[in-house]
């Protein structure tokens, strides 16, 4: 297993992290099998979607702040409810194929660090097999 840290600005956004997971990729000599992409955090999730036109990104956040407001009424008292909801709906991990030696993943698809209660310190799990 390899992992590395980010550091998010806000208190949600999207962070394209499918750089960061292609090198570690690149590192292990792997060409061919599965990537799998983890975040160890209840308010935090990861998600595949479009990297070339940044409003995609944006309209995500929006959806989801209209979906599950931080301001709802929730009974976790710690004042992050919204984002522990985002997260179980968006999820923890992902799944990309990887085939000569690269992430198989569509033209304008990219892996997105999903932040939903920062700034934070935040890390980043990749198995290759």
């Amino acid at each position: 297993m390899h992992s590395f840290e980010l550091s998010t600005r806000r208190r949600c956004e999207l962070v394209d992290i499918t750089g960061s997971v292609q090198e570690i990729l690149r590192k292990s000599g792997v060409t061919a099998g599965i990537c799998t992409v983890y975040v160890p955090h209840t308010t935090a999730a990861v998600v595949i979607n479009e990297n070339a036109d940044p409003s995609v990104c944006a309209d995500i956040l929006a959806a989801l702040a209209r979906l599950v407001p931080e301001d709802g009424a929730y009974t976790h008292t710690e004042g992050n409810s919204d984002a522990h909801v985002k997260a179980a709906v968006i999820g923890s991990s992902r799944t990309v194929m990887v085939s000569g030696g690269r992430l198989a993943l569509g033209r304008w698809q990219g892996i997105f660090f999903c932040e939903f209660d920062g700034p934070r310190r935040r890390e980043v799990w990749v198995e290759i097999r």
